[in-house]
Parts: C-alpha cells; sequence; structure tokens
C-alpha cells in the first residue's frame, strides 16, 4: 500500500467495511433459509417459528491485506507504550510522536517509527497525520498544577489532528476520562457529563473532535478510568508515596467510595479495536472493573507497605492526599456493558486489588 496516497487508504476502509457489511448480509440469507428447511415447506405459515440472526461479532481485527499506518500521540506514555505494542502485535505499521532523543530511541526499541515533534508543535502533528492511514491520540500533560492549561494543549492537537484527517474517512481515536460523571450513578456511554466534576472541560473535549464525524472522519472516544499494571508511575504509585511518607494508609469516612479501572493491557486492546472496527461517534468505557471500594485499596497499600489502615474525616482529605483528596471522595462507578456489546472486547488481565497483591508496585 502506498502509505501517502489519502484516498487510496480511505477506499481500503470502505472497501474493508463493505466487506464486512456483504458478510453480514450474505449470513441472513442463510439464515432465513435454514428457517424453512427445519420448519418444514408443508406447515402452515404461521406456525413457522422465526429464527432471528444473531448479531454478528464486530471485526476484531483487520485482515492483513489491510494492515494500516497508525501515528500514535504520547508513544512511550503508560497507556500510549502499550497501545503502540498491541498495534503491532496486530500486523499494523506505528509511527510514534516523540518529543525527545529519549522518547525516538523508546518507539524505535518498541518496533515503531519514531516522528519527531510534540503536543504544542501543531506543523508536526498535522504531518503525522497526513503521513498515516490513523490516528490514536493518547497524550496528555499530567501536570495538575496548571491543568486548565493543559486542558487547552489538548483541545488544540485534537482539533490539529481532526482537521487534517477530515473528508478521509480515516479512524481518529481520542482518550478521555470517566471521572466526570454524577457521583453515585453507574456510568454508561450515554450518561451526561456532570458540568461541576474537576475534569469537566477535558470532558468537553469531546465534543470537540466527535464534530468531526460530520467532516468526514471515523472519530471515536475512549474514556478512561483508573489505569494500572506493571510500570505504572501514575495515581496508585502516588497513593503508596503518600501511605509511606504519613506513615499510615488512608481512606476518606467508610472508604465507600468507587473507582472504575481497566489493566493498561485491557485498555490498549480496546484502543485497537476501536481503530480498526468502531463506528464514527462512538464513546466507548475501558473499563474492566466497575467499581472498587477505595477502602479496599488502601487496605492492600498498608498491608504492602507496612503501615496501618485507618479512616479520616473529609474534611482532612486534601490536607493528607493533597490534588489526590478530591478524587477519592468522589464515588464514580462505570458500566463498560455498550462498548464490550458493540466492540467484542473482553479484559482478560488480572483486576486492580489482585494486581496490587503481586507486589510489583512496592518494589521501588
Amino acid at each position: 500500500m502506498d502509505r501517502g496516497c489519502v484516498g487510496h487508504n480511505s477506499r481500503v476502509w470502505q472497501c474493508h467495511r463493505q466487506h464486512r457489511t456483504e458478510i453480514r448480509r450474505q449470513l441472513r440469507r442463510c439464515l432465513e433459509c435454514i428457517a424453512l428447511c427445519e420448519t418444514g415447506l408443508g406447515r402452515r405459515p404461521h406456525r413457522a417459528p422465526k429464527l432471528k440472526a444473531p448479531a454478528p461479532k464486530p471485526v476484531s481485527r483487520i485482515p492483513k491485506e489491510y494492515t494500516v499506518r497508525v501515528f500514535v500521540t504520547g508513544a512511550t506514555g503508560f497507556v500510549g507504550s502499550a497501545v503502540v505494542r498491541e498495534l503491532l502485535g496486530a500486523g499494523h505499521e506505528v509511527l510514534g510522536l516523540a518529543r525527545t532523543d529519549a522518547a525516538a530511541a523508546a518507539v524505535t526499541a518498541a518496533g515503531a517509527e519514531p516522528y519527531r515533534g510534540d503536543l504544542t508543535d501543531l506543523d508536526s502533528l498535522r504531518a503525522g497525520a497526513a503521513a498515516a492511514d490513523g490516528v490514536i491520540h493518547t497524550a496528555f500533560v499530567h501536570d495538575f498544577t496548571d491543568f486548565a492549561e493543559n486542558v487547552r494543549i489538548d483541545r488544540r492537537a485534537v482539533e490539529t489532528l481532526g482537521a487534517a484527517l477530515a473528508s478521509s474517512d480515516r479512524p481518529f481515536v481520542i482518550t478521555s476520562a470517566t471521572g466526570g460523571f454524577v457521583p453515585g450513578e453507574i456510568a454508561t456511554e450515554n450518561s451526561a457529563p456532570d458540568p461541576t466534576a474537576f475534569n469537566a472541560e477535558r470532558i468537553a473535549t469531546e465534543s470537540v473532535a466527535l464534530a468531526f464525524a460530520e467532516r468526514g472522519v471515523r472519530v471515536a472516544v475512549v474514556r478512561l478510568p483508573i489505569v494500572y499494571g506493571e510500570g505504572d508511575h501514575g495515581f496508585l504509585t502516588q497513593l503508596i508515596d503518600i501511605a509511606r511518607a504519613q506513615g499510615v494508609s488512608s481512606y476518606v469516612g467508610d472508604g465507600d467510595s468507587r473507582w472504575a479501572a481497566v489493566h493498561r493491557l485491557d485498555a490498549a486492546h480496546l484502543y485497537r479495536l476501536a481503530l480498526e472496527a468502531a463506528p464514527a461517534g462512538a464513546r466507548l468505557h475501558a473499563v474492566a472493573e466497575v467499581g472498587i471500594a477505595f477502602r479496599d485499596i488502601a487496605e492492600v497499600i498498608g498491608r504492602h507497605a507496612g503501615v496501618p489502615t485507618t479512616s479520616i474525616p473529609a474534611s482532612a482529605a486534601v490536607d493528607h492526599f493533597g490534588f489526590a483528596g478530591l478524587l477519592i471522595q468522589r464515588d464514580s462507578p462505570v458500566s463498560s456493558t455498550a462498548t464490550r456489546e458493540s466492540l467484542g472486547w473482553e479484559p482478560i488481565q488480572p483486576g486492580l486489588l489482585a494486581d496490587l497483591e503481586k507486589g510489583h508496585y512496592f518494589d521501588r
């Protein structure tokens, strides 16, 4: 395939989807014939049982002849590096955005092609998207001292990448979060965001991305909960560091606030399925566990860190945990039923508590 030919690449995706549609049409016809044969031609029509064709499973992997080149932002990050591994394992080619020499070396070591650029270098994003058959955007500046500015950077990147893909029918998968819904309710893919949530502005970027579905882009949103697994240097490691520094592993109140979670490798699998098969405008939840009580997390941390586990009042949460104190108190269960049914995604990695019990988080 000529990777530089956007029109050809677009036709490849269209051909693949048309091929699946024809297979489904033929399957329904075959099932109708089978139903007629099994019920007997001499029976009265109103007695013949109706045999409903089962909903066909989405194609979970593009055949080899449809292998594509994917531009991945955040290619060396905790989630992005797993996405690169997943794509390469499926036979795709990866062009990984790399800001530094070290990042470029890491992309090369992973088996992908590095592309020098940065989220704030919009020209590099345009060129990277133009050189690929699809884009997966996982990069985000995780500096909560200026969260609003980081959201603006992300939004400009989404606008730039989406515009570069316009009128091509190429896939564009962006990353969002599951923590922006009404507390206490099990959020679904169709739940309305909570405008008072701390990350409401980031959730609003979804609308910017999804608008490109009307401009000829097969855009999909993957919402991430807490992501865990080996190599994690994020939120869970911060909680462990706080427990060690404070000499106690704490939870707020009864500790019954719930967190949705997913292993990085399961999340990466969903990104690939979204690239290959998600319809334009899809909202997808990369959620393996609907909700884990924070008290259970604190107890595992306390046991492995060798410190007691105790409750603290809500008024002390921010003093104890810092910015994380706002997140810990929020009850945020999330469902992924619709995502699983639409793409056939099934998480297979150990759950969050089981992964904590392995001990690798405490070897630092």
